[in-house]
C-alpha cells in the first residue's frame, strides 16, 4: 500500500518501470491513445530509448496492483527561463479500466507531485480535454490551478529521422 501526500492511498505501489515493463507501458499508452480517438506508432525500442536510455526524455511511474500495471504517468521537463523556474509536465496519465475511481490516478498524481519537489521543480502542469469534467474536477481537488495557455503555438516537423 502506498500512501502519498493528500491522504491518497492506493492499495498499490508506484514505481518507475524496467525493460520488463515496457511492452505493458506501450499497451497502456495506445489505450490512451485511443481514447482520445489517435493511433499510438510507438514503439518498445522507442520507449526503451525515451525512459531507460542514457539521456532519458521522459519519466514514467507505473502503479501496480498486486504485481499488475493499472496505470501510468509521463512526465516531461518544462522550464520557465524567464523566472529561473523548472517544472514538469504530466503529458500523460493513465488508469485501466476497472480499476478507476480506486485512487489510482490520484496516488499517480501525488507521486508526480513528489517526484517534481525531489527534482527542484516549481510547478507540476497538466493538461485534459475541455470536455473532461472529471478530470478537471480533480485536479481542482487536489490543488492545480487552471492556466489556460496564453496564446497559439507552433511547431515544425523535422523529418522521421529526427
Amino acid at each position: 500500500m502506498v500512501q502519498i501526500e493528500m491522504n491518497v492511498v492506493f492499495e498499490g505501489d508506484i514505481r518507475p518501470p524496467g525493460p520488463e515493463d515496457l511492452a505493458v507501458v506501450a499497451d497502456m499508452v495506445g489505450q490512451l491513445a485511443a481514447y482520445h480517438g489517435d493511433t499510438a506508432s510507438v514503439t518498445v525500442q522507442e520507449l526503451a530509448r525515451d525512459i531507460l536510455g542514457p539521456d532519458p526524455w521522459v519519466q514514467v511511474l507505473l502503479a501496480e496492483h498486486r504485481g499488475v500495471p493499472v496505470g501510468y504517468a509521463a512526465l516531461t521537463p518544462m522550464a520557465q527561463m524567464q523566472f529561473g523556474r523548472r517544472g514538469l509536465d504530466m503529458h500523460h496519465l493513465y488508469v485501466a479500466e476497472g480499476h478507476r475511481g480506486k485512487g489510482v490516478g490520484k496516488a499517480l498524481i501525488a507521486a508526480s507531485r513528489h517526484v517534481a519537489r525531489a527534482r527542484g521543480c516549481h510547478y507540476l502542469s497538466v493538461g485534459t480535454h475541455p470536455e473532461n469534467r472529471q478530470a478537471q474536477r480533480i485536479y481542482d481537488a487536489m490543488g492545480f490551478e487552471r492556466s489556460d495557455p496564453p496564446g497559439p503555438r507552433f511547431r515544425i516537423p523535422l523529418g522521421a529521422e529526427a
